[in-house]
């Protein structure tokens, strides 16, 4: 008996006793493979038992040339693949590596792309859906669907103008230093167009769909669903929130809302107070920054953020892209699906560059003594579980630094003071930043946005998430 992980990554790999006598069944396989990140079909073992019988007497290079025939004949596009015999428990076997296809989608030419583009959803090949057909044809034809022009959306200049102050004024307020900031250059109409976030029809420009993203966004699914529950199982709400508007404000607000949901303490630094958070904060927000950029918009689903006691799960909607597969991901390769997206996410500081930001989040929760991050298909989307400080305690890498709860009574007393404080400031002035806030306070501007988030009953806010201010009511 062998098995599956033998040959590589087991759900993409498929066993079979021989050819079967109607070559669709052999061939769905090859296809699907093909439509996603590879894969082999090795011949010669049962995939009941895995029991290693061969290939018997037959010729693997006679087999091999019938394959390869059988292949070139029924599919099409022409499906790179290698063919070669393997020796396993002392025989002989076939194995039929098929490359990720860079011209999707494949199919049966006999029976059209709509019945047989297969794809590879955990571990079994399906035809794909109305929606993954599409993906697959951009992707084929080398388009980013947010690149592509939003028909019925008129270009507005004024519009078009103030998001090229608020990306800028975003970037300035994402930057570290005072060098990062110098080198923040203006963002205009011209470097939207190069970027995809519009595109040109003739000698005028035009929205894509990036823009109306970044914009109005009035699309049904392009939205984050956050929720806490009781436990560790889906059932009992503890809070749950929708976010709409633009996906960069999105990015914000669902991100805040991990941080009013996640433990936090303190830890004293000389004359300083700095506050110290369960879990690696900056990649929390580059893993929820990744799910905007790399799902699919095409999708009739939305971005989901679920937070339990031993974990946060970011569900992400859309396949895995352009023949990517997880371990390529914790490497560092990327393919991004958004390109545009990425692009101004990059130039906005939002992330720092393409396919850095899971390995540093591999690395981050290892600082951190937490477990490492898992990476799943999830359905038709990908799932990230990030396992929190209660998790660990079963593998004994909780420390004292990590444990600090904000429920410690000095720490609400704190955090009360602090309220106090900004409700005071705020009765002083007509209204403020959180910059303005965080100067008085003496606090990081992410904390006093943190708090400003629990104090709705007093205080309300005016404006985009990058130039919100604050008023007492």
């Amino acid at each position: 008996m062998v098995s599956k992980e033998y040959f590589g990554e087991g759900k993409n790999i498929e066993f079979k006793q021989e050819i079967p006598s109607k070559h669709e069944k052999f061939l769905k396989d090859i296809i699907a493979f093909a439509n996603t990140s590879g894969g082999k079909t090795i011949i010669g073992i049962v995939d009941e038992t895995k029991e290693v019988v061969g290939i018997g007497d037959q010729s693997p290079f006679k087999m091999s040339d019938s394959i390869s025939t059988m292949i070139s004949d029924a599919c099409t596009p022409l499906i790179e693949n290698d063919i070669y015999p393997q020796t396993v428990e002392g025989k002989t076997v076939l194995v039929v590596e098929v490359f990720p296809g860079k011209q999707r989608p494949y199919y049966l030419a006999k029976k059209g792309k709509e019945d047989t583009s297969y794809i590879r959803v955990n571990g079994t090949s399906r035809p794909a859906d109305p929606i993954t057909l599409r993906e697959l044809e951009l992707e084929g034809a080398n388009v980013s669907y947010d690149s592509m022009q939003d028909i019925g959306v008129e270009y507005d200049e004024g519009k078009t103008l103030e998001l090229c102050k608020t990306v800028k004024e975003i970037a300035l307020l994402n930057c570290e230093t005072e060098d990062e900031k110098s080198a923040i250059k203006d963002m205009t109409v011209g470097k939207l167009a190069d970027m995809g976030v519009l595109c040109r029809k003739g000698n005028a420009f035009a929205p894509t769909h990036a823009f109306s993203l970044l914009t109005e966004n009035k699309s049904r699914f392009a939205k984050i669903q956050c929720a806490t529950f009781k436990g560790n199982v889906r059932d009992v709400f503890i809070d749950k929130k929708e976010f709409d508007g633009p996906i960069y404000e999105q990015l914000t607000d669902a991100y805040q809302f991990v941080l009013r949901h996640i433990n936090i303490g303190a830890k004293v630094d000389g004359l300083y107070r700095k506050d110290i958070y369960e879990l690696p904060i900056k990649s929390i927000r580059e893993l929820i920054a990744n799910a905007v950029i790399h799902r699919s918009y095409l999708a009739e689903s939305k971005i989901q953020i679920s937070i339990f006691d031993n974990r946060i799960e970011v569900v992400s909607p859309g396949m895995l892209y352009g023949g990517m597969d997880f371990e390529a991901m914790k490497s560092g390769r990327s393919k991004c699906r958004n390109q545009a997206i990425a692009d101004i996410f990059q130039y906005m500081h939002i992330v720092e560059a393409w396919g850095t930001g899971i390995p540093r989040l591999i690395a981050a929760c290892d600082q951190y003594g937490l477990q490492e991050p898992t990476f799943e298909e999830f359905g038709d989307g990908i799932k990230v579980t990030v396992y929190r400080t209660q998790a660990d305690k079963q593998i004994g890498k909780r420390t004292n630094e990590q444990t600090n709860k904000r429920t410690d009574e000095q720490t609400n007393n704190k955090m009360s003071d602090h309220k106090e404080k900004i409700l005071e400031y705020l009765g002083s002035v007509e209204d403020a930043s959180s910059s303005d806030i965080a100067k008085v306070l003496g606090l990081s501007q992410s904390r006093i946005r943190l708090i400003l988030s629990e104090m709705d009953e007093d205080v309300e806010s005016i404006g985009a998430t990058n130039k919100r201010r604050y008023r007492k009511k």
